[in-house]
């Protein structure tokens, strides 16, 4: 997650529909969390005012980023980190639990105390040389979700890091998924029923402006074993369908973060439970939840740790999921694999 750039906008759409009611559509955009993000929703039968639900869309962006965000010097989170006593915030402890309960879920393969890990390789908050093997061995031994409680001890509204042996936290792989979340929330209880929220991650609910239910493209990734940029989109694999039910949309890849060393290719992906990036043949990984944003947050990053077969193991193990693997066959070629009830047409 980024620091928050705070500038927000909105435009407001009326369509006619066939009853003689009208959809009152509306968008909200601004920048958080490094990019640029979208509200889109239907104000039909909502009696609060749309600047009243900018105003307050901004407020809690803001107060995720002073809360949540790593790159965000003076939030909660890097104040922890620094090794600072903060005061307690309830979004800090629930966000903890939500990754306790990952983490366990996971068998450890979503590490929300990992952040050593990726610091090592280059891929956290601070930049790095590549690490030796005892490097790696020595940051496994102290870090990591398994040494720390399941809930974060409070002492007189205060958390303290020392009590716990100074952990570092990332959330990254959940904190864009949780946004949506949170700002679905505050929506829903506004009466909101057609939406779609867009911070790099997506939640989206009900219909879009055209009456229809909201698409989604999936970007196609490039697996570019030997480009030391370590960029890879190459257009579009198709456009995905919500069917007009609610759903978080996540993709998790490692076409665009890694770098290359001795002719080998370091993913950002690493797993926890070694330490070291992983090296399978998954390209890319798309997630559908019925639950919520979050969960497809955290979903397609346990299928980039785990690897293919793992993936659509998972995948088909959860009925609130569903699923869409890019990945390479041995030859080098690019396959693709969608769950049953994947909705992706060209």
């Amino acid at each position: 997650m980024k620091k928050l750039l705070f500038i927000s906008s909105f435009l407001l759409c009326i369509l006619a529909s066939c009853g003689g009611q009208k959809d009152e559509y509306v968008q909200i955009s601004g920048y958080a969390q490094g990019n640029s993000y979208t509200v889109k929703m239907n104000m039909k039968g909502v009696s609060v005012p749309v600047d009243v639900v900018r105003d307050s869309i901004d407020a809690l962006i803001l107060q995720i980023d002073t809360t949540l965000s790593g790159y965000n010097k003076k939030s909660l989170i890097s104040r922890f980190n620094a090794g600072e006593k903060i005061p307690s915030s309830q979004m800090f402890l629930d966000m903890y639990r939500v990754g306790y309960r990952l983490w366990e879920r996971s068998g450890g393969a979503l590490d929300f105390a990992a952040a050593p890990l990726y610091d090592a390789w280059g891929f956290g908050f601070r930049n790095s040389t590549f690490p030796s093997d005892e490097e790696i061995a020595r940051l496994l031994e102290k870090c990591g979700m398994g040494h720390l409680p399941a809930e974060l001890p409070v002492s007189n509204g205060y958390i303290d890091p020392a009590v716990m042996g100074y952990p570092s936290l990332n959330f990254n792989a959940i904190a864009q998924g949780y946004s949506c979340d949170i700002i679905a929330k505050y929506l829903y209880s506004l009466g909101v029923k057609d939406m779609l929220i867009d911070i790099g991650e997506i939640w989206c609910d009900g219909l879009n402006p055209s009456g229809q239910p909201w698409t989604v493209g999936v970007d196609r990734p490039v697996d570019r074993q030997h480009d030391e940029q370590g960029l890879g989109d190459e257009g579009l694999s198709g456009i995905w369908n919500s069917g007009g039910k609610p759903a978080g949309i996540v993709t998790s890849g490692n076409y665009r973060k890694y770098y290359i060393r001795d002719g080998r290719k370091y993913a950002h992906t690493i797993n926890p439970r070694t330490g070291y990036p992983v090296q399978h043949n998954l390209l890319s990984a798309t997630v559908v939840s019925s639950a919520n944003a979050a969960e497809s947050d955290a979903i397609a990053t346990w299928c980039m740790v785990t690897g293919l077969h793992g993936a659509q193991v998972l995948i088909l193990g959860d009925p609130t999921l569903e699923g869409y693997l890019i990945y390479t066959d041995d030859e080098g070629n690019m396959k693709e694999w969608a769950s049953p009830g994947f909705a992706l047409k060209d």
